[in-house]
């Protein structure tokens, strides 16, 4: 494949010269000419098992163990993402055995598991003591103040019970105080953590479960904790509930089990307490040492992976790329080669036939591929040659639709006319030089952007930066035509042609200027854009300017329709389509065209409008003075007379002609000696579509009928449609006035630095958002528009599908 260059060449006038090639493999080399095919990446296969399932074909097995690595790699990214770690990239190195990795994926994947296994064993037990701790923390203190105020009450009373106790006192009371302590009753507790979000609802089960025969004690946690069983942080209270009775703790503990609240054993015992908080510490120690070193191997095992993960990842999507595409192959009944169809260029012939001897001779093969070019009548894929310059203007013209196989191809003509057309709506220098600053940061960052993952927008821009670049190149141009500068004028070519002749010219007035030196020499003079009453002058220019220019673009168009019917050699569209259409085009609005040039050589007052709607209304009237020429009357019956007669001579020959060839090929098939049976067997092939269709007539007519009548009202409301150019570059101007005399000017005749830096501060808001922005992707919508349908619709089909090549370069931008 030729190299890579920065320019447009020829290569994109006409698709490249195509052929369908038959290529018997031995099935031993099959895999390495796959491989080479695929890094060649200039060969369309074609499914020859279309009535097979992907689980019917020969390699699902191995699609199956490609897809199955996938997902390991895929385990070790979000592993690495988790972790916090970035893969490398290195050189790819395609030396690796597919079995090998397949094993050592497996091992690793296994090892990762039980690692993680492992940790969320140890996290788990780790979270736990956590709570525990806290439990014990919480319900210590909980019991500490809850004995000391019962120690304190006790001594109270027990002083109060000694001063009142005489001789009066009945015996039975001292015997009902003194009970043996072994026959009272104790109650017991539960403690642990409840989720916060629950303890209002906690406290109330438990309350009519027991019939209010339980006492809650909760305290609120000031952090969140990690839940062990989900391993979430949530807030949490710390609960103690005394209850009496065997039948009440069930009760407690299903409720508990309900609202997923952790359980925790507790003693009243202070002694005990202490020990078991030292026990819980010492456990929180190891186990926090355990897990650190986990981590860390963890991490050292996923470093490892991300030095080689990006090789193996393409490594694995080739071979799968490759399996699949074996699956399309067909398998010869001998099962020992295996016989494949598909489209190449021309000019990649001698490549393909080398990276076919190769594969035999590293496969060690006896017997080598074949090479066969297949002839068929079938339609082949379309492949332009493109490189990163011009890959985004030829995406503009596929989005309408991919050109048929050898057809004019109007992405030539594109990176010119496109990002014209956008600068003749778009003109001012100042803003084109936005633009052209904006872009060159894309350009000059390409090599690292290209291989990050940008946002939509982001890469959109970026993939288009090339044709950005060409429209500020071009509004530059066209802004120093207009002579605009953020709407404000220059003298950069020269010193105005005009000048005061007294002061009543200074205020923004025309009167009182004369000439007094030679015409501005590039662009539009500076005083005509401080004078509204010239206003019009610029507004006519431009909108004369587009009749021009659309005019221009669709007679290239027809044009290029006549190079498409010479090069198809369809002699019917050159003589009833291209010159019937040339003629009609050019006797109106060509001639309209002519006018203009003519009006601003001589200088003449003519009303152009007049003459045109008149040269129909009254053609043999005089033209008095509106006549630009000698003999412009003649000219102009001429002219009409040849618009009249193109109209039928695109409706009637036509029809008549295609239903003549049809005759005579129906009665030549009829009548012809069969000389051989091969010859016979190709005109069979070739006009299979006319034997079993028969000739309508009148749906013919109609086509035609159709194709006229769009093509004259089309001439009309193209040209009209070009008037776009005229009515975006006023809006812009007018738009860029605006901004600059009721903003910045405005802020700056306040004679206060505050006021004008808001108003600089909106101005350059305001540029950038709706000039830079907004107008922008406005003038971009309106050229697509020009050229899909007035430029393209005179010649271009679009009706073909693209050359989609087998290669290992496009891989990158699948996603698995």
């Amino acid at each position: 494949m030729r190299g890579e260059t920065c320019w447009p060449t020829m290569d994109l006038l006409r698709s490249e010269e195509m052929q369908l090639v038959q290529l018997i493999i031995p099935t031993e080399s099959a895999h390495r000419t796959i491989y080479y095919l695929g890094d060649l990446g200039l060969f369309q296969f074609k499914d020859l098992n279309p009535g097979k399932s992907p689980f019917q074909r020969t390699f699902a097995t191995q699609i199956k163990r490609c897809m199955e690595m996938a997902r390991k790699i895929r385990f070790f990214k979000e592993q690495m993402e988790k972790a916090g770690l970035l893969s490398s990239r290195f050189p790819n190195n395609d030396n690796v055995n597919l079995d090998e990795l397949e094993v050592k994926l497996g091992e690793l994947e296994a090892e990762l598991v039980e690692m993680n296994a492992n940790s969320e064993k140890l996290q788990h037990s780790y979270n736990e003591f956590l709570e525990y701790k806290l439990v014990l923390l919480k319900a210590g203190e909980l019991f500490h103040s809850a004995l000391s105020g019962a120690i304190a009450l006790q001594r109270e009373n027990e002083a109060h019970q000694l001063g009142e106790k005489s001789i009066d006192s009945p015996l039975l009371k001292e015997q009902e105080m003194t009970v043996d302590p072994s026959k009272q009753g104790r109650l017991g507790f539960i403690s642990g953590l409840v989720p916060r979000e629950k303890a209002i609802a906690f406290e109330r089960i438990l309350f009519r479960s027991t019939r209010g025969n339980v006492f809650l004690k909760q305290v609120v946690l000031e952090y969140p904790v990690v839940d062990p069983t989900s391993g979430e942080k949530v807030n949490k209270n710390v609960f103690i509930v005394f209850f009496s009775g065997e039948r009440a703790k069930n009760k407690i503990v299903k409720i508990c089990e309900a609202f997923g609240a952790n359980r925790y054993t507790f003693s009243d015992d202070p002694r005990k307490q202490q020990e078991m908080m030292t026990e819980v510490n010492a456990k929180l120690s190891e186990l926090k040492t355990t897990i650190d070193v986990g981590h860390v191997h963890r991490d050292n095992v996923l470093s490892a992976i991300g030095s080689q993960i990006e090789q193996w990842q393409h490594m694995v999507k080739k071979q799968k790329s490759i399996y699949h595409t074996l699956n399309m192959l067909s398998l010869d009944v001998t099962k020992k080669c295996l016989v494949a169809e598909g489209w190449c260029p021309v000019f990649s012939t001698k490549q393909i036939q080398d990276g076919l001897q190769q594969a035999t001779y590293d496969s060690n093969s006896e017997i080598g591929s074949i090479f066969h070019v297949l002839q068929t009548k079938e339609l082949p894929p379309t492949y332009f040659r493109t490189n990163k310059f011009t890959s985004a203007f030829q995406e503009i013209v596929d989005a309408y639709g991919v050109a048929k196989y050898r057809e004019a191809n109007p992405g030539v003509y594109t990176i010119i006319t496109f990002p014209f057309l956008f600068a003749v709506m778009f003109g001012d220098w100042g803003h084109g030089i936005c633009l052209l600053l904006a872009t060159l940061y894309f350009i000059m960052r390409e090599k690292k952007l290209s291989s990050q993952k940008l946002g939509d927008i982001t890469e959109m821009t970026f993939g288009g930066r090339y044709v950005i670049m060409m429209m500020a190149l071009f509004s530059i141009y066209t802004g120093l035509v207009y002579n605009e500068f953020f709407s404000v004028p220059f003298e950069l070519f020269g010193r105005s042609a005009y000048s005061c002749s007294d002061a009543s010219c200074r205020d923004a007035t025309t009167s009182g200027l004369v000439k007094v030196r030679d015409t501005y020499p590039f662009g539009v003079d500076p005083v005509w854009h401080g004078s509204r009453s010239e206003l019009p002058f610029l507004n006519s220019l431009k909108m004369k300017m587009s009749i021009l220019l659309g005019v221009a673009q669709m007679n290239l168009g027809i044009i290029l329709s006549y190079f498409n019917a010479k090069f198809f050699k369809n002699n019917l569209n050159i003589w009833h389509q291209f010159i019937p259409q040339l003629i009609f085009l050019n006797s109106l609005f060509g001639y309209l065209s002519l006018l203009i040039v003519v009006k601003w050589c001589t200088g003449s007052k003519a009303d152009l409008y007049h003459i045109l709607i008149y040269m129909f209304l009254s053609p043999t009237d005089d033209l008095g003075e509106n006549q630009l020429f000698i003999g412009q009357k003649f000219f102009q019956l001429l002219l009409l007379s040849l618009a009249l007669i193109s109209v039928p001579w695109m409706l009637f020959p036509k029809p008549f002609l295609l239903k003549k060839q049809h005759e005579e090929r129906h009665q030549g098939q009829t009548y012809a000696l069969v000389i051989n049976a091969e010859v016979s067997l190709d005109f069979e092939m070739e006009h299979d579509t006319h034997e079993h269709e028969e000739f309508e007539f009148s749906e013919i007519f109609v086509h035609q009928l159709i194709h006229t009548i769009e093509f004259v009202l089309g001439a009309v409301s193209n040209t009209a449609s070009y008037l776009r150019l005229w009515a975006l570059s006023l809006a812009h101007s007018e738009l860029s006035s605006v901004f600059y005399d009721k903003v910045l000017l405005l802020a700056w005749g306040y004679n206060n630095i505050v006021v004008l830096i808001i108003g600089i501060v909106v101005f350059v808001a305001a540029t950038a958002g709706v000039l830079l922005v907004m107008e922008t992707l406005s003038a971009f919508l309106h050229a697509l528009r020009l050229h899909w349908v007035e430029f393209q619709n005179k010649f271009y089909e679009g009706d073909g599908y693209k050359f989609q090549p087998f290669s290992f370069a496009s891989l990158d931008d699948e996603d698995e």
